[in-house]
């Protein structure tokens, strides 16, 4: 149970106390009628006694009575209560109106109680501690946490025992509550009191002894009077006062009478002086004590002034039927079980309880009579007060316990003689129960002779009254004694409601004892309870017992024996006892060892219920309230609904409409289990509340819960609403809302967008960047204000989700927004003048739907309708059109919502419409709210004091800054191919609009893929191109010539020398990439417009060539278009738009391409060119292309060659009438000669040029320098060799100077000399044609495909090689050393010196003759290098191997066997030799080993170099 302000013997003590009677003569009413009292409620603030009295028991010993306290009352002559023992209708409601009147003081100290794992607050807070929308709970249970152990309270539970224990009835078988004594009070303003004394004596002794009354009732026949002279000091006559004072003690002793002077000032002089009124917390519980309360419609009283206190009930529910519990009118309605949800057959949404209870009227007042209203005591001085405690002393001490010992003694001495024992009954105790018990038998073994009665002067009853005598006077051993012998009795007579009260006050009489020299008999109280509850059918006296008992129970912290006994007493004939019973049991679940918290809260559910039915809404809501903080959050979702359901309804009933919608609120946000006939209840019941809220004030838009908005995935676009494609032709794709975020992509548009701007500033990325972004999300970065443009629609993408199973339906949808005007254009000066503006809100005209919005500044849209299936997430796209530049924020959104008329389900709904008087709830109700779009930005982690705290950066997506006009770019494909060959050239055109009313300037386009497309040469025409659409038809994309007429195929080479900086490609083959002229930038082109701008309206059209990816499959290409405003100086430098296109390339052709030395002798013509001038090129085609293309076959149209060394000179194998032509999986194999370029006389500064040779296998010569040939091939992807020698060389050259060596140019060029002997840098251009039939139709595709020649005798492709995955790589933390300087190779030091051998094929010699055949040999040696070489030649190696044996014999070189040789740079050296032969046969002469080195490389050894082809002579015996 709650702790109570009592002890449990204070409490019990003052349940049980003497009764005094009071008779007042008229004159005496009207003196203490002066203070607004009666004079039995004068008398009450002071009937406790303050010092301790004395008395003497049976056995003559002093016993001391301490803090007695006695009952004063008016004479009452009525029946309470029915015989029966149910509490009447007045004493139910006025038992309702003590708990009602009794409510947590507002603003208190909380409660805090620790159980379990729970904090748990028990006060009048804990309504805001535990319902979702108060947010300082959890710092309140933090605040008290700290504390001592908190027990909670709960006065309006012993406020109800108090009063319940004071009006109790007096019956007929116990004594407890008869009067001991009268006062008989006469005023000595009285002609003769005297006589008046006699008067009320005789009065007295009708009431008690006529037997006309059986109200009051009295303890024992001779009853004490005591004669009370009142005597007015402001009136009366002092003197007179006190001889009648004298007089009386002659007549009726000193102790049986007393002088009371009381009003020593007037009321006028009161006024002025404020005393003390300890009268007003008596008077509400005077009107339960009183008599005159009851049923009796026509109360007899004795003296002819009948007070009644006046308590209103609660008023009838307009609408419903109701039923009388407690006292109260309470709804049908809520007749349920605690637990129980609404079910169809009680309608869920019941609007019309809660319209119902809209209308009730006000609540009860808590006032009773007029003593709320008016002072008590006015005339009454704290000497008075002194007197008035003195005579109550003086009553007490010298009237009423001598009495009362004078009285157990005579019991005393009665009760011994008739049982014929000892003298005395107190000594005999031991000889009563020493022996054998008898034994008790069972209620249900006991004949029910409750309706007994023992005749007054029966032993029985007196051993009981003097058993009552004794606990009166807390003769607590004595009184155990009576109770025992007494109960013996009334079992043996089967007398089972005496037997039941002499068990309870037996049990109460233990406990009391002093030392308690026994255990508490909690089976007697037991016993007691099932008796008077199945037995004699009386509540109220099983109540008082369970309440007794329940109280020691938790003093002795037997809490679950106490909560048993608690919960037993509950039944449906009083909710209000079930409720507080309910309520203290769960009480006593949280005090136990191991606190039983979720008992508690059902408990506090099943008190909370009660409580309602009882008609105490407070105490309902707060029972809900402080079971919630146990529920909530442990995921009982239906439990919680319940509860915040009930809260919601309760709140509104009590006129919180606040709490009541925040409660439905969170039933509705929660994720429900509830079905879809119940959330539609709860939706229902919620607008219905809602709409109540707002219709008492409609100053701002209030926040409505549903449906869920996803804040954080708000997506905000800026931007024109593209035009769809029209025809042919095809939109450029740009930012749309459709597109999903990928932070990969961001970032490759964000360095393309740098290369772009790059390229436009000059190579430098200005400070100030930032990149384009078009539409944000929770991906990007929103820390700054984004830029949108006036005119220029701006859409923002909301997220909402429905997390009922009901349909929702959101009406006049439109953005909430906030403008303040700037002008951009005016001095920045100006800017501090800004402040002054006032802000632009549309939340007044959105508030009201469908009434015009701010148009002038910035154009809303509004969604007219916006539904949504259950538990449905769906997207809204809400448009905004700045009409003036400014800063604009985006709050949030209006809307209606509604349910729809489908909510829960059509019988349910009609039910509800037939009960109701209002509205039908069929139609569905709809309010008008907003919900704001609070987006919290990314976690700040930079400094310590972020890192250490949580804060969080701006998220500006919402507060777009309005900037003025800018030009708007679109972009139209026409004839773009989805599907390309790889290396497939394609022309197309594009369009280019400017849809603004500013020119656009500064058109570039930056890619992904720059060697993908062109836009052609400015500086080369090309007229022989066609250059509309419409002429495309089967017409080359490149610029084609007729081949001379009787010219050989291969034979004619087409020679043009151009220079990379022609397409458009200044920073040469190792950068990869393609850049404007003079611009610098990587992947980027200028795109060249008429006169360099684009007019507003204008739009200009350019052909695009395509060249079809070298690799197969589906490629993603993106273009980013870049321009500018022709007006500069605006917030936006410039802006961008997007492309991607995806291609589909397929295999076309494989070239694999070989460059060989060539090893004969250099013709004569030749060597006045230059030395060592011809090589060999060996091109090797294969159609990989598969038979889905539909290709049917290739022409291989041309080889060309481009280099700046290097160019084909002629085919060595043409075809004789046409050009090579390959099917499906076939290979052919083409060899031509190469020769070297002549050197030109140009410039040291002058750009070095690059030589196209042309040798055309068909009738056609395609002039491969210009566009788009060239263009392509300047702009292909480099070979990762050539990328990486100019960074090895200079590394190179860098480590060389850190290391000091310092031999000459020689010295640091070694590797590069050599390597220079194995370079080509030639590279092979093959244009192709193929045939594809498409549509029953013929067409012819061309394309081109490079192969660049590296190195000698090494093979190349033109299909780029997958790259192996890269093998991790480890952290590094100390700077590495540069790499040593790289030695040049074996293999690259194996061709320094290129051999040839120079003999006749056969000779003849006469072995029979001549024994010896000597056959001369020229061994020449050509120096590759461009360094001087020293050589080494040894003829002394023989081939050893069996099988070069046996396929040439062995032969003898005679004369010097071994040379050594200097060669100058490209030098041709021969030398002359002899062979010696000694058998015919065929030899191999090449046999003389070559050995070389540089000649400035002292240390370095010579390197063998790799010899010619074998040279076979044979030899002839000629006899």
């Amino acid at each position: 149970m709650a702790q109570c302000v009592q002890s449990v013997q204070e409490f019990i003590q003052d349940s049980f106390v003497p009764m005094v009677a009071v008779l007042c003569s008229e004159d005496a009413e009207k003196v203490t009628r002066k203070n607004n009292l009666n004079f039995s409620e004068l008398l009450r603030p002071f009937c406790r006694l303050t010092s301790e009295g004395h008395m003497r028991d049976p056995n003559n010993q002093v016993q001391v009575v301490k803090n007695l306290r006695i009952s004063v009352n008016n004479v009452v002559t009525r029946p309470s209560v029915p015989a029966s023992g149910v509490p009447g209708h007045a004493h139910r409601r006025l038992l309702s109106e003590v708990v009602l009147t009794c409510q947590p003081a507002e603003g208190g100290v909380a409660n805090v109680i620790t159980a379990g794992d729970y904090d748990l607050n028990i006060s009048d807070r804990s309504l805001k501690a535990s319902v979702p929308w108060y947010s300082d709970w959890r710092d309140t249970l933090t605040e008290l946490s700290t504390s001592k152990h908190y027990t909670a309270t709960t006065p309006w539970f012993e406020a109800y025992r108090e009063s319940f224990l004071q009006s109790m009835p007096a019956s007929d078988h116990e004594f407890l509550n008869h009067y001991l004594a009268c006062l008989l009070v006469v005023s000595s303003s009285e002609a003769v009191p005297v006589e008046k004394f006699l008067k009320l004596s005789q009065e007295q002794h009708r009431i008690q002894h006529s037997g006309e009354y059986t109200n009051p009732k009295w303890f024992i026949p001779n009853t004490l009077k005591y004669y009370v002279l009142l005597h007015d000091m402001s009136q009366g006559d002092e003197q007179r006062a006190d001889s009648v004072y004298e007089d009386m003690k002659q007549r009726y002793g000193a102790q049986g009478c007393y002088l009371l002077k009381v009003n020593s000032r007037t009321a006028a002089a009161g006024a002025d002086e404020q005393i003390p009124d300890p009268w007003s917390q008596y008077l509400h519980k005077s009107s339960l004590q009183s008599q005159d309360q009851y049923e009796d419609p026509a109360p007899v009283v004795v003296n002819d002034t009948a007070v009644e206190n006046n308590v209103g009930g609660t008023s009838e529910v307009d609408g419903h039927d109701s039923e009388e519990k407690d006292g109260v009118l309470v709804n049908s309605l809520d007749n349920t079980h605690p637990l129980q949800l609404d079910t169809p057959s009680d309608p869920p949404g019941s609007l019309d309880a809660l319209r119902a209870v809209a209308v009730e009227t006000k609540p009860p007042p808590v006032a009773t009579g007029m003593a709320a209203a008016t002072s008590h005591g006015a005339c009454l001085t704290l000497n008075d007060h002194d007197r008035i405690r003195l005579f109550i002393q003086e009553f007490t001490f010298r009237g009423l316990l001598p009495h009362i010992e004078k009285n157990i003694r005579q019991l005393n001495d009665q009760l011994v003689s008739r049982k014929g024992l000892s003298r005395s009954l107190f000594s005999a105790t031991k000889k009563w129960f020493g022996g054998g018990k008898v034994p008790e038998k069972s209620i249900a073994e006991l004949k029910n002779t409750s309706g007994l009665l023992y005749p007054p002067e029966a032993p029985e009853l007196q051993i009981r009254k003097m058993a009552d005598l004794c606990f009166l006077v807390q003769l607590y051993d004595l009184a155990y004694s009576c109770y025992h012998t007494a109960k013996k009795d009334f079992l043996s007579d089967q007398a089972m409601l005496y037997a039941a009260g002499a068990l309870e006050m037996a049990a109460v009489s233990a406990f009391l004892q002093v030392g308690a020299p026994r255990p508490y008999p909690a089976h007697y109280m037991d016993t007691a309870i099932q008796t008077y509850r199945d037995v004699s059918m009386n509540m109220v006296l099983a109540e008082r017992c369970a309440l007794l008992s329940a109280e020691v129970l938790k003093s002795q912290a037997k809490y679950s024996d106490a909560a048993t006994l608690l919960i037993k007493m509950t039944s449906e004939d009083s909710d209000l006892r079930s409720a507080l019973l309910l309520e203290q049991a769960a009480h006593c679940f949280i005090n136990m060892r191991n606190p039983m918290v979720r008992k508690f809260a059902f408990h506090m559910i099943l008190a909370g219920h009660r409580f309602s039915k009882a008609g105490q809404k407070r105490h309902a809501l707060r029972c809900y309230c402080q079971a919630m903080q146990v529920y909530k959050g442990k995921g009982w979702s239906l439990a919680e609904d319940h509860i915040n359901f009930t809260i919601g309804r309760q709140s509104f009933t009590l006129r919180q409409p606040e709490n009541a919608v925040t409660a439905f609120r969170h039933i509705l946000t929660n994720d429900s289990q509830q079905t879809s006939t119940q959330q539609g209840a709860f939706l229902r019941e919620y607008l219905y509340v809602y709409k109540n809220v707002t219709g008492a004030c409609e100053v701002a838009l209030p926040q409505l819960p549903l449906p869920c908005i996803n804040s954080s995935a708000t997506r905000v676009y800026f931007g024109h609403e593209r035009r769809l494609a029209e025809g042919e032709k095809q939109a450029a794709t740009h930012v749309s809302l459709d597109q999903e975020f990928d932070r990969d992509l961001a970032a490759m548009w964000q360095d393309l967008e740098e290369q772009v701007v790059a390229a436009a500033k000059r190579g430098v990325v200005p400070a100030t960047f930032q990149p384009t972004q078009c539409c944000l999300n929770s991906q990007t970065d929103n820390l700054r204000f984004p830029l949108a443009v006036v005119e220029e629609p701006i859409i923002v993408e909301v997220v909402f989700r429905n997390p009922l199973k009901v349909p929702l339906v959101l009406s006049d949808l439109t953005l909430l927004w906030k403008f303040t005007l700037k002008d951009f254009n005016r001095p920045q000066p100006q800017e501090d003048s800004v402040g002054d503006v006032v802000a632009i809100s549309n939340e007044k005209d959105a508030s009201v739907p469908r009434t015009p919005q701010k148009d002038d500044v910035i154009a809303t849209e509004v969604i007219p309708e916006f539904y949504l299936s259950p538990e449905e997430t769906k997207l809204a796209r809400l448009k905004l059109l700045p009409h003036q530049t400014g800063q604009l924020n985006i709050l949030g959104l209006v809307y209606n919502l509604a349910s729809t008329s489908s909510t829960g389900d059509t019988t349910i709904n009609s039910t509800a419409a037939s009960q109701s008087e209002g509205p039908s709830a069929a139609e569905g109700t709809s309010v008008r709210g907003r919900q704001d779009l609070e987006i919290q930005g990314p976690r700040l982690n930079q400094t310590k004091e972020e890192k250490t705290s949580v804060s969080h950066g701006p998220d500006r997506r919402l507060d777009p800054t309005i900037t003025p006009p800018m030009p708007l770019l679109e972009v139209f494909f026409l004839q773009f191919p989805t599907a390309l060959l790889c290396g497939e050239i394609r022309k197309a055109y594009v369009e280019f609009c400017n849809v603004s009313r500013v020119t656009l300037c500064g058109l570039r386009v930056a890619s992904t893929h720059p060697d993908f497309f062109t836009f052609g040469s400015s500086s080369l025409a090309t007229p022989l191109t066609p250059l509309s659409p419409t002429s495309f038809e089967n017409c080359s994309a490149y610029k084609t010539l007729a081949t001379p007429p009787g010219a050989t195929p291969g034979s004619v080479a087409a020679v043009t020398l151009v220079s990379e900086g022609d397409f458009g490609s200044g920073t040469g083959l190792g950068g990869g990439g393609v850049s404007g002229a003079g611009t610098g930038g990587k992947g980027v082109t200028e795109i060249p417009l008429g006169e360099g701008t684009l007019k507003p309206g204008e739009s200009t059209q350019l052909p695009l060539w395509l060249r079809g990816p070298d690799q197969e499959g589906v490629h993603e290409i993106h273009f980013l278009f870049y321009y500018e405003s022709a007006e500069k100086g605006g917030k936006i430098s410039h802006r961008v738009l997007r492309h991607t296109v995806f291609i589909c390339a397929s295999r076309s052709l494989s070239v694999r391409a070989t460059a060989c030395r060539s090893n004969t002798l250099p013709e004569e013509e030749e060597r006045k060119e230059g030395r060592n001038s011809s090589m060999l090129v060996f091109v090797d085609v294969e159609n990989i292309n598969s038979s889905e293309a539909g290709v049917r076959e290739f022409h291989i149209a041309q080889v060309s060659s481009s280099s700046k060394q290097w160019r084909l000179h002629k085919c060595i194998n043409p075809a004789e009438d046409k050009d090579c032509k390959l099917t499906s999986r076939e290979r052919g194999k083409l060899c031509f000669r190469a020769t070297r370029c002549k050197p030109l006389q140009v410039p040291s500064k002058a750009v070095e040029k690059y030589t196209f040779a042309d040798l055309s296998l068909g009738n056609e010569l395609i002039i491969t320098s210009t566009t788009p040939c060239a263009d392509f091939f300047f702009r292909r992807c480099q070979p990762l060799e050539s990328l990486r020698l100019p960074v090895a060389m200079e590394t190179q050259g860098r480590h060389s100077r850190s290391q000091g060596v310092g031999h000459g140019d020689g010295a640091k060029d070694i590797a590069g000399v050599v390597r220079k002997c194995n370079e080509v840098e030639l590279d092979i251009i093959i244009l192709w044609k193929a045939f594809v039939v498409e549509d029953n139709k013929q067409v012819i595709l061309e394309g081109q495909l490079h192969v660049a020649l590296q190195t000698i005798d090494k093979e190349a492709c033109s299909m780029t090689q997958k790259e192996e995955a890269q093998e991790m790589v480890l952290l590094k933390f100390k700077p590495e050393l540069p790499p040593p300087m790289t030695r040049p190779s074996m293999e690259q030091l194996s061709h320094l010196i290129k051999t040839n051998l120079h003999y006749p094929e056969s000779y003849s010699h006469p072995f029979n003759q001549k024994s010896l055949c000597m056959v001369p040999v020229t061994l020449t040696l050509s120096n590759c290098s461009l360094a001087q070489v020293d050589v080494i030649i040894d003829l002394r190696h023989k081939t050893t191997s069996p099988e070069s044996l046996e396929v040439h014999g062995s032969f003898t070189w005679l004369g010097q066997t071994q040379f050594k040789l200097q060669l100058r740079a490209q030098e041709v050296m021969r030398v002359q030799l002899r062979a010696c032969f000694l058998h015919a046969g065929v030899y191999n002469l090449g046999t003389p080993r070559v050995f070389a080195k540089l000649a400035d490389q002292g240390a370095m050894c010579e390197t063998s170099q790799q010899t010619a082809t074998p040279a076979l002579i044979i030899i002839i015996n000629s006899t």
